[in-house]
């Protein structure tokens, strides 16, 4: 697992919000069940370097602020800014996240059956044009 950091590809093109195409991002109320599903798959034979720890702090510090724009001058037609909020909310009461690459159904799945082994908040997948509820 490699530590997060936001990269511009990992951003809409319009307004500018967390929008990591290709990947699906889980959040966790403990940050032990986070590990452990990150390792999990990692021991199924995911790459480490397509799997992210996000810290609540990583979360608040980097992820929340690429929602300030996102709505000016216009509303978002999307639900990019309202996802991204969803995040804030749930990092501020203490939850971290993994963000995984997903790039097609398969590993969308393969994701799901090891994060459904711990409790999680939240799971979206970043497809384009749509984040899908996983």
């Amino acid at each position: 697992m490699k530590p997060f950091s936001l990269d511009p590809s990992m951003r809409a093109t319009l307004g500018g919000a967390f929008y990591p195409t290709g990947y699906s991002m889980v959040l966790f109320a403990n940050a032990h069940d986070a590990t452990r599903v990150g390792q999990r798959l990692i021991d199924e034979g995911m790459s480490g370097d397509d799997i992210f720890l996000i810290p609540p702090e990583a979360v608040l510090s980097q992820i929340a602020p690429t929602v300030e724009a996102a709505d000016d001058p216009l509303p978002s037609a999307g639900t990019e800014g309202a996802t991204v909020r969803a995040y804030t909310k749930l990092a501020q009461e203490g939850h971290t996240a993994l963000l995984v690459k997903t790039d097609d159904s398969d590993a969308a799945e393969r994701l799901m059956v090891a994060v459904r082994t711990v409790p999680y908040s939240i799971a979206q997948r970043y497809r384009a044009l749509v984040i899908e509820d996983l």
